[in-house]
């Protein structure tokens, strides 16, 4: 049996001073290749903060295991700022994939510009060929040439995903990837990424409010709930 992409026990995190702490736990994790697991819970849980920390883009108060690809990031707290944050931008760039909710596109780079980004600066000298083929099934071709203020949000999320793919990472993280959709356009991009995961044996974690699409898809789910004043716990 293969090793899970992440692999996570006793997680949690802390937003807010004094007393207005915030916290989220989770008490264990595992997402091994080609496995779609979709984060749900209601408007404000911390669904998103907790994606933004496996991400590694932000610290986790404590965790008792955490690994992606088999690298320790919790020993990792233990190295000074400069060598954690050079460790974490590195596994970002080789093999973190993220679908921000607004997209992230750099608004002085055209469309394609903005999907090669990512493999050039991990060093590729061409972009995945799964991204040509997502290119035309998001019927992207025509606009490519285009600034991102030229788009719509719907648009943006789409090129956003393309771009998420172009370096072939091994866990794809995606924060509400289909809310500016309109639902057909939805539920098309949202079966692409479960699509696509399966098919790259992607791991990937996917913020959602798409109940249908998910019980369509019988996803697993780490879901929310608020357990006393101010903490919230991910149970999968």
């Amino acid at each position: 049996m293969s090793r899970p992409v992440l692999s996570i026990a006793q997680l949690a995190l802390e937003r807010g001073r004094s007393d207005q702490v915030f916290r989220i736990d989770v008490p264990k994790l595992e997402i091994f290749p080609g496995e779609v697991v979709a984060v749900v819970g209601p408007s404000g849980c911390g669904k998103s903060t907790l994606l933004e920390t496996i991400g590694l883009l932000l610290e986790p108060r404590h965790a008792k295991q955490f690994l992606i690809d088999d690298i320790d990031i919790n020993a990792s707290m233990a190295l000074s700022q400069t060598k954690r944050e050079t460790l974490w931008a590195r596994i970002r760039q080789h093999g973190l994939g993220f679908v921000p909710q607004t997209g992230g596109l750099l608004p002085f780079l055209n469309v394609w510009q903005n999907i090669c980004l990512p493999a050039q600066m991990s060093g590729a000298s061409t972009v995945d060929p799964v991204v040509h083929t997502l290119i035309r099934r998001l019927n992207l071709e025509s606009l490519l040439r285009r600034l991102p203020r030229e788009l719509s949000i719907g648009e943006r999320q789409r090129v956003s995903f393309v771009r998420s793919l172009a370096r072939r990472p091994t866990l794809l993280l995606a924060d509400e990837p289909t809310a500016a959709l309109d639902p057909g356009l939805a539920k098309e991009l949202f079966t692409l990424i479960v699509e696509i995961a399966t098919q790259e044996r992607i791991a990937t974690l996917i913020v959602t409010h798409e109940w249908d699409l998910v019980d369509q898809f019988n996803l697993p789910r780490l879901a929310g709930h608020a357990e006393g004043a101010g903490r919230v716990v991910f149970h999968a």
